[in-house]
């Protein structure tokens, strides 16, 4: 189906150029001399780069149907990751080169949404906070009492993380998926 460039709208699935593309940013512009044109701004969904460029208003792009599935974190075999449907409860195997940098996030039973286009997945995305349970600390070091000191901290996936002094093992703990940084106590 084609999608008329008046019709875009931001978060939108398109295929510009041949490549899927996911729309971020989209401006109508009308100067006062001139035809009107549309400057957009995209994610290269297959690359990951973005991508600014300006169209005429007469252009149309075929509009790509992705499918967003909630799905639940079962366990891994080896290099691959077991997930399964919240809505039908299918299973899916997923191999760790895709999940990449969301592998220490991940924790049984954790619910994430995956993108899939014409059958490939194109998107792993987690909850931007996740709750853990802290299993080792390091102990704190005597005499720092500086407003900003951290420690080492493992969590129930086995990822380091800095945390405040207080942070005891056994408290459980929140982590922003974004930079895997400490965000608060649970």
């Amino acid at each position: 189906m084609n999608i008329n460039i008046n019709d875009i709208k931001n978060g939108m699935t398109v295929i510009i150029n041949g490549n899927l593309c996911l729309i971020q940013e989209f401006q109508h512009v009308k100067p006062g001399k001139g035809p009107a044109f549309c400057r957009i701004k995209f994610k290269n969904l297959k690359t990951g780069s973005i991508i600014e460029e300006t169209f005429n208003t007469n252009i149309k792009f075929e509009s790509a149907h992705v499918d967003k599935l909630k799905m639940q974190y079962l366990y891994n075999q080896g290099s691959l990751y077991v997930f399964m449907n919240v809505v039908d409860y299918s299973q899916l195997e997923i191999d760790k080169e895709i999940l990449e940098d969301n592998i220490p996030y991940l924790k049984e039973g954790l619910e994430i949404e995956i993108h899939i286009y014409n059958g490939d997945i194109i998107g792993v995305y987690l909850p931007d906070k996740i709750e853990y349970e802290v299993v080792e600390t390091t102990d704190a070091t005597k005499g720092n009492t500086t407003s900003n000191a951290y420690k080492d901290a493992t969590i129930e996936t086995g990822l380091v993380v800095k945390v405040p002094l207080f942070i005891g093992t056994g408290e459980n703990i929140v982590i922003t998926t974004k930079d895997g940084k400490y965000s608060s106590r649970a």
